[in-house]
C-alpha cells in the first residue's frame, strides 16, 4: 500500500486511525487546487481542480464515507464543483473553521477520531491538532507539517486529494469495492 512520502508513525498505526473514518474534510485552496486564484478579464474566479481527486472523492462517497468542504473563501467555482461530486457539506468564507467542525461532529454523531482532514495552511492547524486522521499535500507550508499524521507524495491540486483517500479506503478493505480494482 502507498501511503506518501512522509507518513509519520508505523504504517498499522496509521491504517489503524484511517480504519475509524466516517468524515472526510478538506479544505480547497492548496488542497483540492494547487492554491492558483485565476481571474480572466471579466473578473470570472477560475480554477483547476485534478480529475482523480474529484474520481476519489465519489469513491470516498461510496464506500460510506461523508465529505465536507471548509474553505475561508467564498467561490461560485466551488460550489460548481460541489455540487457536480455530489458534496452537500460546503462551508464558505469560514474564518473559524472549529466552529463549522463541532458542527459536523454534531450533526453526525461522530467524534475527532471519525474524522480524516486535509489542510495546507496555518488558517487549519486547529482542524489537523483536532482530527484523528490529519493529512497534508506535499507542498504544504512546512510550519504544520508536524501535525500531520500523512504528508502525501502529491502537491495541492495534483493528486494529494486521491492518495489520502486511496489510504482511507485501502485502509478499511473498501478501496477493492468502489474502484472496481480485482484481486486477480
Amino acid at each position: 500500500m502507498r501511503t506518501g512520502s512522509g507518513v509519520r508513525g508505523q504504517g498499522s498505526k496509521l491504517r489503524n486511525r484511517a480504519k475509524k473514518i466516517k468524515l472526510l474534510i478538506l479544505d480547497v485552496d492548496g488542497v483540492m487546487t494547487d492554491g492558483s486564484i485565476i481571474f480572466d478579464s471579466r473578473g470570472n474566479e477560475l480554477k483547476m481542480f485534478h480529475v482523480r481527486d474529484g474520481h476519489g472523492i465519489k469513491m470516498a462517497q461510496r464506500a460510506g464515507i461523508t465529505v465536507a468542504i471548509i474553505t475561508g473563501r467564498n467561490s461560485k467555482v466551488v460550489l460548481s464543483r460541489a455540487e457536480e461530486l455530489g458534496i452537500k457539506e460546503v462551508y464558505q468564507g469560514v474564518h473559524k473553521k472549529s466552529e463549522v467542525y463541532e458542527a459536523l461532529l454534531k450533526k453526525y454523531n461522530l467524534k475527532d477520531e471519525n474524522v480524516a482532514f486535509m489542510g495546507d495552511d496555518v488558517v487549519d492547524i486547529e482542524l489537523l491538532k483536532r482530527a484523528g486522521l490529519p493529512a497534508v499535500p506535499k507542498d504544504a507550508d512546512e510550519g504544520i507539517k508536524h501535525l500531520s499524521s500523512f504528508i502525501s507524495s502529491k502537491d495541492g491540486g495534483r493528486g494529494a486529494v486521491r492518495e489520502f483517500i486511496e489510504l482511507i479506503l485501502k485502509s478499511s478493505n473498501l478501496w477493492k469495492n468502489v474502484s472496481g480494482e480485482s484481486l486477480a
